[in-house]
C-alpha cells in the first residue's frame, strides 16, 4: 500500500476534524492537536468498520469521510467513558 503525501494530508485533515467534533460533542472540548488527530483516525477505522454492518453509507467524498470517522470517534468516546466509570462527573469524596 502507498500512500501519496495528498492521501497523508487528507487522512490527517479527516482526523482532526473528526477527533475535534466528537471532542465538542461528547466533552464540551477538545484535546488537543493531537489527541483530535488520534481520536478521529481511530474513530475513522471504527466508522468503516462498524457502519457497512448496519447497513449506513454516506457515499463518498471528504464530508463523507468526515461524518464516517466522527461517528467512529463519538462511538470510541462513549466506550472509553463506560470503562472510566460511566456518564457523570466522578465522584469525589468529601469530608461532610
Amino acid at each position: 500500500m502507498h500512500l501519496s503525501n495528498q492521501s497523508l494530508l487528507i487522512i490527517l485533515v479527516v482526523g482532526i476534524i473528526a477527533g475535534w467534533l466528537a471532542g465538542r460533542v461528547m466533552e464540551g472540548g477538545g484535546f488537543g492537536l493531537i489527541g483530535d488527530l488520534l481520536v478521529g483516525l481511530i474513530g475513522a477505522f471504527i466508522g468503516d468498520w462498524l457502519l457497512p454492518r448496519l447497513g449506513i453509507h454516506f457515499g463518498v467524498g471528504i464530508v463523507a469521510l468526515i461524518l464516517n470517522a466522527f461517528i467512529g470517534a463519538v462511538v470510541l468516546l462513549l466506550i472509553l467513558r463506560l470503562l472510566n466509570g460511566g456518564f457523570g462527573y466522578r465522584r469525589r469524596w468529601s469530608g461532610w
